[in-house]
């Protein structure tokens, strides 16, 4: 017993050290806030690229949003690459107009020669990328909703920091049911450890939701050149690639203006395969702290199954459960709290005890499978 306990201590005293790491952080970002001589002085041109493969139902809305920008039109072009859709997504694209916003729709199959095979959504980014007129690249999905103001925000803060590559925030729209506020409360957490990491140069991490990186550094990294056989990655794999040419300029945006908002996936199947989508590119980080950070936070969230499999045998070690479940609460709450003050989402933080034995299974679930599981995205089996 004494050696399981010993464990157990170890464990938690990283992880422990870890999230505080992570919440000190966090608070230290500062907020960022334009000059009030901004927008005259604002001349990048953007080209915002969004990919899309059976989005009927959410690319009109998207591209209202982006039309209602406040950044000038003729600062910005919109790209819109069809990945082989099965649904009516080409003929809603093909065929919307917008006065004055300058809108190119693209159809991945008439660029077969220049699709990498398996990466469908990084031959998308990377043909509309050949066809932009844009300095500064600008990424989000068809079921994204940007507030007015996200553009002028992300050019001002790319001018005002001359940044390579700027990781935005992302958020869910919560709805009441559990497996909403789950993936919530999950998302808040991992959009927290996203600005931490990056403010604190510790990893690499983003979301393919809400990005923006210069034409030029993407060339430069030539692209998605030696992970373009990886299905995922188009974001953080992308993301380290330019971190390792310029360090010093990978930035988080923290700015409520530049946050974009999101569906939450509505059923569980879909949950459990864009998590093991993410997952499964684990092991082929280039940036190994990331990989010894997931490591440890999948060994810690495995000692929680491995103490409930021998309380069978001795009910001691139950008790040992409780009081890690108890630490390992009392630690997260302060910082989930902090981000998701920022998101305007404090209210669900009413469920965080409530989710942490399902968020417990889950870390261990999407752990195994992102390794050893396909998943099925967007009606592709992908393995």
């Amino acid at each position: 017993m004494l050696i399981l306990v010993s464990i157990s201590l170890i464990l938690f005293s990283a992880y422990a050290s870890l999230i505080g790491y992570y919440h000190r952080a966090w608070k230290k970002i500062p907020d960022y806030v334009p000059d009030s001589n901004t927008n005259n002085s604002l001349a990048t041109k953007v080209s915002v690229i969004i990919p899309v493969r059976n989005e009927e139902k959410n690319i009109k809305y998207l591209l209202d949003c982006i039309f209602n920008q406040s950044y000038p039109k003729n600062l910005f072009q919109v790209i819109v690459v069809n990945d082989h859709s099965t649904d009516n997504t080409w003929n809603i694209i093909s065929t919307i107009y917008y006065n004055e916003m300058n809108l190119r729709c693209l159809n991945l199959a008439d660029y077969s020669k220049n699709i990498i095979s398996n990466s469908y959504k990084k031959s998308a980014i990377e043909i509309a990328i050949g066809e932009s007129s844009g300095d500064l690249i600008v990424t989000t999905d068809a079921d994204c909703e940007p507030q007015p103001d996200w553009l002028l925000t992300i050019a001002a803060f790319h001018q005002s920091s001359n940044a390579k590559f700027i990781a935005a925030p992302v958020k869910i729209n919560s709805t009441r049911s559990f497996l909403s506020v789950f993936q919530t409360l999950d998302f808040i957490t991992l959009q927290g450890i996203t600005g931490a990491s990056v403010f604190k140069n510790m990893h690499s991490m983003c979301n393919g939701a809400n990005l923006a990186y210069e034409k030029k550094a993407f060339k430069e990294v030539q692209g998605f050149r030696d992970i373009e056989d990886i299905p995922s990655g188009d974001d953080m794999l992308l993301m380290y690639k330019i971190y390792k040419k310029y360090p010093d300029k990978v930035f988080f945006l923290k700015n409520k203006n530049a946050v974009v908002s999101t569906l939450p996936e509505t059923s569980w199947v879909g949950f459990f395969n864009q998590r093991i989508r993410w997952a499964s590119k684990a092991d082929k980080y280039d940036d190994k702290r990331i990989f010894w950070t997931l490591l440890l936070v999948y060994v810690f969230n495995l000692l929680f199954a491995v103490l409930l499999i021998v309380s069978f045998r001795n009910k001691t070690y139950l008790i040992l459960l409780l009081i890690l479940l108890l630490l390992k609460l009392a630690i997260e709450y302060p910082f989930v709290k902090s981000a998701a003050r920022f998101f305007n989402q404090q209210k669900l933080m009413a469920h965080f005890a409530l989710m942490q034995p399902f968020h417990i299974i889950y870390i261990i679930v999407i752990g195994l499978f992102g390794k050893l599981g396909g998943y099925r995205w967007k009606g592709r089996k992908i393995n």
